[in-house]
């Protein structure tokens, strides 16, 4: 691929549940080479640093099981800016931190898109489906509401206004497996496009990722990438505080970015939910590197061997 600036925004979110370990996510990434292993495949790096949340005094919302409203409305309006702020000049990549720092870098890229006159395209690969709303969360982690606030759904009054609704017909969903009834009721209602573990049992991870790649081409539109750890399996990555059994596997992974890769539509990144407190020798964390190298242009035989001894 060609060379491309990518800008690293360490995005320390602890507030999204109530697990904390989280924070340390962007300085694990830092440690595990991320840096290193963008510029030898020929970008060039910015290191934007760990930003902090704005203030923010929302009134106590109606839902007392709520966490921690106000950081999450804070960072909600950081991540925003920063990636509004950021996206003209290169690739964002926003490292986590819990998911509900996309509720800010989502809003912040679809006003991005928005202004480019682009459209604008989500893959959410996670276990879960995270369209919750402040009102719908019965465990009042907000880290389940990212997808409900950038579709637009009602409950996010605390929230800054989105500058920019994103389309759910432009959201795809892999590796769900872990959905509540009400998440399934509104996917449905919502028509996103969902591609659960027993299709990628099914059919493989290609085609469903293929057939969403050509929308993305035909529509000429930016993407979005979000990756939660808990996308794959726990056996290979641990350091999750919301581990679900029978994720993607390393070789669907580094198929998923390598097609992303060829595709040459992603415009922006998050990854999130490392938490490093949980990890083992950095396991995790490494994998994730070479994810995000895949992504940007590592072929799959070009993975180094690590030891974890």
């Amino acid at each position: 691929m060609t060379a491309t600036h990518c800008i690293l925004i360490g995005a320390p979110v602890d507030s999204g549940k109530r697990r904390r370990g989280c924070l340390m996510g962007p300085d694990a990434y830092r440690t595990a080479g991320l840096l290193e292993a963008i510029t030898a495949l020929g970008h060039t790096v910015e290191d934007l640093g760990n930003l902090a949340p704005a203030e923010a005094s929302p009134a106590p919302h109606r839902n007392a099981a709520i966490h921690a409203l106000a950081q999450n409305v804070g960072w909600t309006q950081t991540l925003m800016d920063a990636a509004r702020t950021a996206a003209p000049r290169g690739l964002p990549i926003f490292l986590g931190g819990d998911h509900a720092l996309a509720l800010g870098s989502v809003a912040g890229m679809a006003a991005h898109a928005q202004d480019a006159g682009r459209p604008f395209f989500v893959l959410w690969l996670d276990a879960h489906s995270d369209i919750h709303t402040p009102d719908t969360s019965d465990s009042g982690n907000l880290h389940g509401t990212p997808v409900g606030y950038v579709t637009g759904r009602d409950g996010f009054d605390a929230f800054p206004p989105l500058p920019a609704r994103v389309d759910p017909a432009n959201i795809c969903m892999i590796g769900l497996r872990s959905v509540d009834a009400a998440e399934h009721t509104t996917l449905l209602a919502m028509n996103i496009d969902v591609v659960d573990m027993r299709m990628i049992d099914e059919t493989g991870i290609r085609a469903p990722l293929a057939a969403f790649l050509d929308r993305v081409q035909a529509a000429d539109g930016l993407l979005h990438v979000s990756l939660d750890v808990d996308f794959l399996d726990p056996a290979v990555a641990p350091a999750v505080g919301t581990t679900v059994p029978g994720g993607a596997t390393v070789r669907e992974a580094h198929l998923v970015m390598e097609m992303l890769c060829d595709s040459g539509r992603v415009t922006s990144l998050d990854l999130v939910e490392l938490n490093p407190f949980l990890d083992d020798r950095g396991k995790t964390a490494s994998l994730m590197v070479d994810l995000t190298a895949s992504l940007l242009g590592r072929r799959v035989f070009d993975r180094p061997t690590r030891s974890h001894a």
